[in-house]
């Protein structure tokens, strides 16, 4: 318990003061985060929608791999992107290998079927009575996808908060694609696992409260929206 409240309070030091390395891996840590929320989103979304309204040949084995990636371990995301990236890979020539970009990469590689599975299963939930009532009232393609995404709206932004949740929580990819080098790729996660390994686990803890209070707060944003989306 002591070391609970000693943790605390080293993370209000540290905030308080405006630490520069803290702010750093803070800011990296959203930077990067909020990039790969945002690639997965816009990417996932539509997909998603694909996945849930079309019938085409293949659809079914494209959904079992999609669910099978949700559970996609994060070491297994890095090791992909590793072998991507490395010098004789294919894409070996960019020399994105342990960047923020490269963790980007990994922490998309996780959220991109999360998003995509859980929007497409709101989508397949979907009463086709619904469906035909709009078109026989005439609604454009456009207009019916604007009524479908309204109706789904809340299992979309579900699908935005996991997405989340998985990605600020992500460890293992990132300290493989990413080397957790000082001042260039360390993120809150890394340097959580850094200090724990050298044993200054009031440190640790003060940078375990940085991060939970981050993902509170963005978390409670999503969440709100989706209940006010709710209520409308």
């Amino acid at each position: 318990m002591d070391l609970l409240l000693e943790g605390l309070l080293r993370a209000l030091e540290m905030i308080a003061s405006g630490d520069p390395e803290i702010l750093e891996i803070t800011w990296r840590t959203l930077r990067v985060s909020l990039t790969a929320v945002l690639i997965s989103t816009f990417v996932g979304i539509p997909l998603g929608i694909l996945f849930g309204l079309k019938r085409f040949p293949g659809r079914k084995i494209l959904l079992v791999i999609i669910n099978i990636l949700m559970g996609l371990p994060p070491v297994v995301a890095g090791l992909w992107i590793t072998i991507l990236l490395w010098r004789s890979g294919p894409l070996g020539h960019l020399a994105l290998l342990f960047t923020p970009t490269a963790i980007v990469m990994a922490q998309v590689l996780v959220s991109l079927p999360i998003i995509i599975g859980l929007t497409s299963s709101a989508f397949q939930q979907i009463d086709e009575k619904m469906i035909l009532q709009i078109k026989s009232l005439g609604a454009t393609k456009l207009q019916s996808l604007l009524i479908l995404l309204n109706e789904t709206r809340v299992s979309i932004l579900a699908a935005i908060i996991a997405g989340f949740g998985r990605v600020i929580a992500e460890v293992g990819a990132a300290m493989m694609v990413g080397g957790n080098i000082r001042g260039e790729t360390r993120i809150l996660t890394t340097s959580i696992v850094m200090e724990v390994s050298k044993g200054n686990f009031d440190i640790a803890f003060a940078l375990s409260f940085i991060i939970m209070t981050i993902t509170f707060l963005i978390t409670f944003c999503l969440t709100f929206l989706q209940q006010r989306s709710r209520k409308v």
